[in-house]
């Protein structure tokens, strides 16, 4: 498996963040172009990519609680999803901001049928998953770590969705599937749980 490096993802768009606020929602369907290599180097960038390093830690563009960082994002291409990646599963890795393949295969079927075939993730050239390692924040935080790795999902995943408002691409926050299911298809290992889809894609020109 080759690790594929990213584009350095742009920190200085032409849409406000205002104004991606104000326009941002949940947009169901997608184009059939390809999403190219940028636009999946900013939204995964978006989602948990290193923003600077304070006393010797990486931190990253979500908050975290005591920067434990317990999310990994993948990203699930379909087939023809994209012209620079072959269709499959790869996890981000932030510090090298690049893609590891994990599965190099197609699971575009499967995964859209472990999130209850919903059209959204069907029709979607590429999914975000983000996964959870629960441990690494629960154990800092006993007593509110649960609600602490949810929190930090929600906050990488709004990022997504506002970049892809800012660059004019569709996305749709998704929670609803089956997660034995999902880790499966996912092949993840025991230590993460699946806890948000991303799908997203380019806006058709009805829209």
């Amino acid at each position: 498996m080759t690790r594929i490096e990213l584009p350095e993802a742009e920190t200085d768009g032409s849409t406000s963040a205002e104004r991606a606020i104000a326009t941002r929602a949940s947009r169901r369907s997608f184009a059939t172009t390809p999403v190219a290599l940028t636009d999946v180097s900013q939204h995964l960038w978006a989602a948990q990519g290193v923003t600077h390093v304070a006393d010797g830690v990486e931190m990253r563009t979500a908050p975290s609680a005591g920067a434990t960082y317990p999310l990994v994002a993948f990203l699930e291409v379909a087939s023809e999803g994209s012209t620079q990646l072959d269709p499959g599963l790869y996890r981000y890795k932030p510090s090298d901001h690049a893609l590891e393949p994990t599965l190099e295969t197609a699971i575009h079927d499967d995964l859209t049928t472990a999130a209850l075939d919903q059209p959204v993730v069907g029709d979607a050239p590429a999914t975000i998953v983000l996964a959870a390692d629960y441990e690494r924040t629960c154990s800092q935080y006993p007593d509110h770590g649960e609600r602490y790795v949810h929190m930090e999902a929600g906050h990488a995943a709004q990022n997504v969705h506002l970049v892809c408002e800012s660059r004019e691409l569709n996305s749709c926050p998704v929670g609803a599937f089956a997660d034995a299911k999902v880790a499966d298809t996912l092949s993840l290992p025991d230590d993460l749980d699946p806890l948000y889809l991303v799908p997203f894609g380019y806006r058709p020109t009805e829209q």
